[in-house]
């Protein structure tokens, strides 16, 4: 089994090493805190009729927030996960050989068990012929109705699949109208009618924080939902062995966990605030008719917003799995035993009692391996966004190690024991998740970070002879003329704030690189903006085809050379 503690150790590892990191991390921009320069830059509405004209510096708390996780140290602690990624997957094929050598499992024949045809498949299939290896008569399932099982199945997974986009798409939907609600009420302040948390709370934050929340309901519900339907599925297809049978189940219910869990992760990082439009030509989710505007992202980035989701779905998920594994076998057995309960105990022998726990079925250690699995793409697929997310995986598998020790002695009959000489399918899902790790860690460094817009500044348009920093807020912003601003995307009468006086601010700032008002290319894309993406996508081939290939190479020349002869022979 793909055990828990390795998993622990080397989050701890990953762990200390980011908080070391950071404790060197530079002293973030105060540009947007300052009140002589974030404090006089008015900034466009974020939203239609609801929304007013703010000033930078009201998201000086967030920025500062975002700056915690988007840093030169994200790109190293990026680089560190691809080498991570590499050495776990090496170091448990390693062990994974070691007790297939000592538990003498080097010559087990899986046809003996696994490759058996199942009951189900001779029962569903009246046809037979004639085997051409064994001579013998066996159950077959013809063509046609093979093909359309195949189809049926084919477009179940679709439509499951897409009535999770279906979901994902009604949370976008909350966060545009939520947002204008939320900025309506705090209009004149952030705490201007909400007292009791201070400073900390502004629209942007109560909107991520209510919309993930509602997000991991959903992924609750449907978590349900797609147990059963992932079961029935494969049983639709009719699989000939165990084998094949195991095989499909996994990478269906893997399927439908990884679009649940991941799908709103991968909307607030690589589609949030990248196709926004600009004063007077903005975009709208379901075109102009709805006015839901798509969202923008904050003068700090949308990475503080992805760390957020991260943190409610991935410790949400480990709060309520513990609690359900905990829980729900001791009711079912209290509910179990109520018979019992009326008798005296010399009535009720042990064996009596015993047998009335919770069978360990097939798919006991099924949902293990899946919840080790998620948890493993929480920490790679988005961890340069959220780097402690290793280590609440730490605390969750020290609790997660008790619970189950408690759960398999107590609550349980004693499984009967199998022989297998691998994890099976979950090998080729770790491998794929690595791999995706190390794009979307590149990715989020490159369009979901603001790393690479200021190294851009910093060594080629940085003011002076000096390479600064200075002036980085007021170069990301562009300017557009309130005037030439669109009556339906201006603030209803009564919703600019008291300091907003229309005949003295003439202009508003957004965060985009376009031409200024009066410019013979106006509103149209800077030369910075290209010269931006150009960077963005360089960084991503270097990191993909350079580094991690010849950092991966590297690592296999290390283990290969650290191998004893015991690791070699267990090997072969």
């Amino acid at each position: 089994m793909l055990t828990q503690k390795y998993f622990g150790h080397i989050h701890f590892c990953i762990t200390v090493i980011f908080l070391s990191v950071a404790l060197l991390l530079p002293v973030f921009s105060k540009e947007i805190c300052d009140p002589e320069i974030g404090g006089m830059i008015v900034m466009c509405p974020l939203c239609d009729k609801k929304c007013s004209y703010w000033k930078l510096n009201s998201t000086c708390l967030s920025s500062w927030q975002s700056h915690l996780f988007d840093n030169e140290g994200t790109v190293f602690f990026a680089m560190f996960m691809g080498i991570w990624v590499t050495l776990f997957l090496e170091f448990w094929k390693r062990r994974q050989a070691r007790l297939e050598y000592e538990w003498d499992l080097v010559d087990f024949e899986e046809e003996q068990q696994q490759l058996q045809i199942r009951p189900e498949y001779e029962l569903k299939c009246s046809g037979r012929r004639l085997n051409h290896i064994t001579q013998e008569m066996e159950p077959y399932l013809p063509f046609p109705s093979k093909c359309a099982r195949f189809c049926l199945s084919g477009a179940t997974v679709v439509f499951w699949t897409c009535l999770i986009v279906a979901c994902i798409m009604g949370v976008i939907a909350y966060r545009l109208a939520v947002y204008a609600a939320f900025a309506s009420v705090m209009k004149d302040s952030p705490t201007s009618k909400i007292q009791l948390v201070g400073s900390l709370i502004t629209p942007q934050l109560a909107t991520s924080v209510t919309a993930s929340c509602i997000n991991f309901v959903i992924i609750l519900i449907l978590n349900f939902l797609y147990e059963h339907v992932a079961i029935w599925i494969t049983d639709m297809e009719i699989p000939k062995t165990h084998l094949e049978y195991e095989n499909k189940l996994t990478m269906k219910m893997f399927m439908f966990q990884f679009v649940n869990y991941y799908s709103s992760c991968f909307y607030v990082a690589f589609f949030k605030g990248k196709f926004v439009g600009y004063p007077g030509n903005y975009s709208y989710m379901f075109g102009k008719w709805s006015k839901l505007r798509n969202e923008e992202c904050t003068p700090g980035g949308c990475l503080i917003e992805l760390t957020t989701q991260l943190l409610i779905v991935m410790a949400g998920k480990q709060m309520v799995g513990n609690v359900q594994e905990a829980l729900l076998p001791l009711f079912r057995n209290w509910w179990g035993s109520r018979k019992g309960r009326s008798h005296p105990e010399s009535t009720y022998s042990r064996w009596e009692q015993d047998h009335d726990l919770q069978n360990f079925s097939q798919f006991g250690l099924f949902y293990e391996y899946l919840e080790m699995v998620i948890q493993f793409g929480f920490i790679t697929l988005f961890v340069a966004s959220f780097p402690l997310a290793p280590l609440l995986a730490l605390f969750n598998n020290i609790l997660e190690v008790r619970v189950d020790a408690w759960k398999f002695t107590t609550q349980f009959r004693r499984p009967v024991a199998a022989k297998a000489r691998n994890i099976g399918a979950w090998k080729e899902i770790l491998n794929v998740v690595a791999i995706l790790s190390v794009v979307t860690n590149a990715f989020i460094v490159a369009f979901t970070s603001d790393m690479i817009p200021r190294l851009v500044y910093l060594y080629a348009y940085h003011p002076g002879s000096e390479a600064t920093m200075r002036g980085y807020i007021t170069n990301s912003l562009s300017f557009y003329n309130i005037s030439q601003i669109p009556e339906d995307n201006l603030p209803e009468h009564g919703e600019n704030p008291s300091w907003f006086n229309s005949s003295t601010i003439t202009r508003c700032s957004y965060r985009d690189y376009r031409y200024p008002p009066g410019h013979e290319k106006q509103y149209t894309h800077t030369m910075q903006f290209w010269h931006i993406l150009a960077a963005k996508l360089a960084f991503i081939v270097i990191m993909e085809v350079h580094v991690d290939s010849e950092l991966s190479f590297f690592v296999y020349f290390l283990l290969f050379f650290s191998l004893d002869m015991s690791d070699f022979v267990v090997g072969v």
